[in-house]
């Protein structure tokens, strides 16, 4: 109904007639889904409810894992979580972390993604190899780089000791820039989900621009960068808000490969919350700063939903 007024008066306009019925029709062609997905929608609904108002609870509370004197102490967590230089670490590293795939992503997986596409041979192996990684467990795939970046057993300084290298071996896990230019590797190597974003927009594009392009005398760097990358630009957006998003849920990679080490200076907000939680076994705090955590990542959610929309228009 729409309203609006003459003469001081307001007059209610009711939908016209024929409208009505083709309300009802959509309504009743609605039940049978609602039906359908109403055990999984309630299933959902109480896991993540409760999920969210125990954490929110306890994050208010002082105990340990055995939730034995439960003590009352406000918002005394947060506060704490807030003025720890380690959270703020593992926050930064979250978003160092998701800087450097998102780079990694917009250079070498839309490159690697346009070669393939222009047919080159063995393009499925390439496609095969690259991604491998994003479809293995990621904990199996940081355990193996690890044990590769091992000290006195890794393959890795083995490689640089058996041609005379032994200056460039070093403690990769156990110093600060190695253990970061592990990890950026580690990420990189996970470019695979992003040419497959890639692979699959580019099968949408209008060739004949290319061919116009082509025709014109216009370069392979030319095309690449005039034309394809600013003709996905909405894959672009899709690739960086999914790669920040799992920049959240990468504690896999970095507790298999480094766990946070040396001192805690690669830690994540995940291995940031196992080890508070497990480890100190301070579960009012974990909770809290999980909390912290969760509205970050919502507040990330929300922006890609309304980058969305206004690309879809």
């Amino acid at each position: 109904m729409t309203q609006h007024s003459t003469g001081g008066r307001v007059h209610t306009a009711r939908p016209p007639a024929a409208a009505r019925p083709r309300r009802r029709r959509a309504a009743r062609a609605l039940l049978p889904a609602a039906v359908f997905l109403a055990p999984l929608l309630l299933f959902y609904g109480v896991y993540y409810l409760y999920a969210f108002g125990f954490l929110a609870d306890m994050s208010t509370k002082q105990t340990s894992l055995s939730f034995t004197d439960v003590t009352d102490v406000g918002l005394a967590n947060f506060r704490l979580v807030l003025t720890d230089p380690a959270f703020h670490t593992a926050l930064l590293n979250n978003l160092l972390f998701a800087a450097v795939s998102i780079a990694a992503a917009l250079t070498l997986g839309f490159f690697l993604a346009v070669a393939l596409a222009s047919g080159v041979r063995l393009r499925r192996f390439f496609y095969a190899v690259f991604l491998l990684p994003s479809l293995i467990p990621l904990s199996l795939f940081a355990t193996v780089f690890g044990r590769m970046l091992e000290t006195d057993d890794g393959a890795v300084n083995a490689a640089l000791r058996a041609v005379g290298l032994d200056s460039l071996t070093q403690d990769w896990l156990g110093s600060t820039g190695p253990a970061y230019s592990a990890l950026f590797v580690l990420l990189v190597y996970l470019v695979g989900l992003p040419v497959m974003y890639y692979t699959s927009d580019l099968t949408t594009l209008n060739t004949s621009v290319l061919e116009s392009a082509m025709i014109d005398g216009a370069g392979a760097g030319q095309i690449y960068r005039l034309i394809l990358f600013p003709m996905l630009r909405n894959t672009h957006k899709t690739v960086i808000l999914s790669v920040l998003l799992m920049s959240f849920r990468a504690f896999d990679v970095v507790y298999f490969s480094t766990d946070g080490e040396p001192g805690g200076r690669t830690q994540i907000t995940g291995t940031y919350l196992y080890n508070t939680m497990l480890g100190a076994g301070r579960v009012g705090y974990a909770s809290a700063a999980a909390v912290i955590v969760l509205l970050v990542a919502l507040a990330i959610s929300a922006v890609q939903i309304l980058v969305q929309r206004r690309s879809a228009r």
